[in-house]
């Protein structure tokens, strides 16, 4: 579709829509996500003069941290790694920032740039159409959109995974998702059993060891526990300042050597670590690291306990893949999330029919690469966009003064 065609569109004000009973025409690009990958994309766009719309499934923006996520809450990384662009967080805040405090500067972040997501409209379907050369989104508000451009900023943290459990069901006790927890105070005294040991895992574990809970965490597999700062110094900065000068598995063996002399040996405590080093894990697998904010201190002294691979549960309690036998009163997974992107987006394979805008497709917030990377992404998107859209409105205006 050129240009001159979409400027044709009859304008909403605030939506750079045309309408036309339930098909709404989008004179530029429609972000899918409110979260802060898609505010990011906006943010670009607001800058060089492109109209965008944002669709949210929720009645927020950053639903999932508003709406998924544990009281206590803080980001793992220094707030310099993880401020989206053209706007820093507020200098008083702290080094990393709360949910709360991160909260509030997404709204600030929103307000700025003036973006009004429409809330509450969740996208059922997309798909491209080769015979108009636009993007047909179906929504729940049952709205076909029409687009030049699409992208996809939902992040890979859309939907909860939820294992299944052999005799789960028979449990009786009160089982959640981490997405549903928020604190440990209605835990107080009670056996939990955590199942995850992920960053997630690590963290609701550490909360309900502050509540006098008696968590137990299982642990099937290898996993990487790195301090979150060594002598002051964020573990992340440290490791990415290495790697401009060493290879990745000099600086791995660095991280494990500052790993074991600040946290020591955990493999004593049923935490085994994975053959290959947490930066060449992390680039092969996708699999983070954890970063340590004091689960360590209470896996040594007792206070959780770590426990091997769940093989099923009864009544009241749960029988481990070593023949252990404990009771408890309550589960929560912490088994992570998925993208929900396979189930509306008909592409094959969203990483590369994204590559270079491939029919005006990008994909932000999907590197695994945390907040850092995704708003690097969404400069390119934005940058790549826009020039685009300006090369197209400047042939556009040269043949209207033809």
């Amino acid at each position: 579709m050129s240009l001159h065609w979409s400027t044709m569109l009859q304008h909403d004000e605030d939506l750079l829509i045309s309408r036309s009973g339930k098909c709404v025409v989008i004179n530029g690009l429609l972000i899918v996500g409110a979260g802060p990958s898609g505010l990011a994309v906006g943010a670009g766009l607001r800058l060089q003069g492109v109209p965008f719309v944002i669709l949210e499934r929720a009645h927020c923006i950053a639903s999932l941290w508003q709406n998924k996520t544990y009281d206590h809450l803080k980001l793992h990384l220094p707030k310099r790694f993880c401020q989206l662009p053209f706007f820093p967080f507020p200098p008083h805040f702290p080094e990393y920032p709360s949910k709360y405090q991160f909260l509030d500067y997404l709204q600030s972040y929103a307000h700025k740039f003036e973006m009004n997501p429409r809330f509450n409209e969740c996208v059922e379907s997309a798909s491209y159409d080769e015979r108009c050369g636009l993007w047909r989104v179906g929504t729940s508000a049952d709205v076909e959109y029409l687009c030049r451009w699409l992208v996809v900023a939902t992040g890979e943290n859309a939907e909860k995974v939820v294992p299944e459990l052999h005799g789960l069901e028979e449990f009786g006790g009160h089982v959640m998702h981490a997405s549903d927890y928020r604190s440990g105070k209605d835990y107080r005294g009670k056996k939990v059993m955590v199942v995850g040991c992920g960053n997630s895992g690590m963290e609701v574990s550490l909360d309900l060891c502050h509540h006098k809970a008696f968590p137990s965490m299982v642990i099937r597999s290898s996993v990487h526990v790195l301090p979150r700062e060594v002598g002051g110094i964020s573990t992340f900065e440290l490791a990415t300042g290495m790697l401009k000068w060493l290879p990745v598995k000099m600086v791995d063996k660095i991280l494990l050597i500052l790993a074991r002399c600040t946290l020591g040996d955990l493999e004593k405590y049923g935490i085994k670590r994975p053959r290959m080093g947490p930066i060449e894990l992390k680039n092969a697998l996708g699999k983070t690291p954890v970063l340590d904010v004091g689960a360590s201190h209470e896996i040594k002294s007792g206070k959780i306990q770590i426990v091997p691979g769940i093989k099923k549960f009864s009544r009241g309690r749960v029988e481990l893949v070593n023949g252990t036998n404990l009771e408890i009163d309550s589960v929560i997974l912490a088994t992570g999330y998925c993208s929900n992107v396979p189930s509306w987006l008909k592409v094959r394979n969203l990483q590369e029919e994204s590559n270079e805008g491939k029919l005006g497709l990008y994909a932000v917030g999907f590197s695994r690469r945390g907040l850092f990377c995704a708003s690097c992404d969404a400069i390119r998107v934005s940058q790549h966009i826009a020039k685009i859209w300006n090369q197209e409105t400047n042939q556009s205006l040269y043949h209207t003064f033809l």
